[in-house]
């Protein structure tokens, strides 16, 4: 399927209202914010030599209509990424753009064995990106944090390796993910690491990606058995009312990516993204892989605005749940919604009632 497409645009004081409102971004894939441009540039830095040779090139491989077509142009690029300065150049670029986007908090994913399946170290990984993070605050003004995910398409014991490689950095990763191809394994495979996980300190997130084989199951067990503190996607729970009433009651949020969804599907998810937010969950919009899928952040909420003909408040909830979601402290949660409610009444937006 090509890029999803609205034939809606946005008000002008709304899009100006999306532009302006602080955002929290938790669900980004750093490996895929690597823009054909860096992509070339790390490619002759290294001497990787790839079947593209232009942007425009690059570019044209970015179509795809399922997760899989998708993970199949996805990993190759990271061929790329060797060194520290690599991974380092490649978290700057992205949390410069985020920063460019209002985007006060992001809290981003990495695949460590996307890397040390090919002979990457994983103290390469993870010092390059942290040397970038750990920047950010002070030179950006973004606060960033690490979130580590396991490839779920790997063996479970590579996700073990992985987490006890992790445990030098645990103060510096704030939580741990589970993603990739979801076909055939399912969240409770990874039930035993994940309450590991918890035991060393870290929060808990994973993907249940749209519309899979078997996802109402997959999102009963990672509500009810792995008990995340956070879920990935996961808007198909709209169609279990007694999952999502748990998910409610519990505070979980669920990080939403409109335009990649609409590689896949029609509509986006917006209706089911809508029907989360008028439930009371804490549905935010994230950007996801957006060199790929053709948009940041804001480009996602822009497009589930028109798409969905959300209102301001709408928006405005929906950058508030971005924060509430996140992990960050009370006090700094308080802090991000002063300044999102700040901006949204200068804008003419009243803030919710608590």
């Amino acid at each position: 399927m090509a890029a999803p497409r609205t034939d809606r645009t946005l008000d002008p004081a709304l899009a100006a209202l999306v532009a302006d409102l602080p955002a929290c971004e938790l669900h980004v894939h750093l490996e895929g914010t690597l823009e054909p441009e860096l992509l070339l540039e790390l490619a002759a830095r290294n001497g990787v030599e790839l079947s593209t040779t232009t942007v425009e090139e690059v570019r044209v491989t970015h179509v795809f209509d399922s997760l899989a077509s998708f993970l199949a142009v996805y990993y190759p690029a990271m061929e790329v990424l060797r060194t520290r300065r690599d991974f380092s150049d490649l978290a700057t670029a992205y949390l410069t753009r985020a920063a460019a986007q209002n985007v006060r908090r992001a809290e981003v994913f990495f695949d460590p064995q996307a890397h040390t399946s090919r002979g990457v170290p994983f103290e390469v990984v993870v010092e390059g990106l942290l040397d970038a993070v750990e920047r950010a605050p002070h030179e950006l003004g973004v606060d960033a944090e690490l979130v580590m995910c396991f490839l779920r398409d790997h063996p479970v014991a590579s996700a073990e390796e992985t987490l006890t490689a992790s445990l030098p950095y645990a103060d510096r990763i704030i939580g741990v993910g589970l993603d990739s191809d979801e076909r055939n394994h399912p969240p409770a495979d990874f039930a035993a690491v994940f309450a590991r996980a918890r035991e060393a300190g870290y929060q808990l997130t994973m993907h249940c990606d749209i519309d899979q084989e078997g996802t109402l199951e997959h999102l009963r067990q990672v509500i009810e058995d792995v008990q995340v503190d956070r879920i990935d996607h996961g808007s198909n729970v709209v169609d279990a009312p007694e999952l999502l009433a748990v998910a409610v009651e519990r505070g979980l949020g669920f990080t939403a990516c409109p335009l990649s969804n609409g590689f896949v599907t029609e509509q986006m998810k917006a209706p089911e993204i809508v029907a989360l937010l008028r439930a009371g969950a804490k549905v935010c919009v994230n950007g996801d892989d957006p060199a790929y899928f053709g948009g940041y952040l804001k480009e996602n909420l822009a497009a589930l605005a028109a798409a969905a003909d959300l209102s301001a408040a709408d928006v405005v909830q929906l950058a508030r749940n971005g924060f509430e979601a996140s992990w960050a402290s009370p006090e700094r949660i308080a802090e991000h919604l002063a300044e999102v409610d700040a901006v949204a009444a200068a804008h003419g937006v009243a803030a919710p009632r608590p």
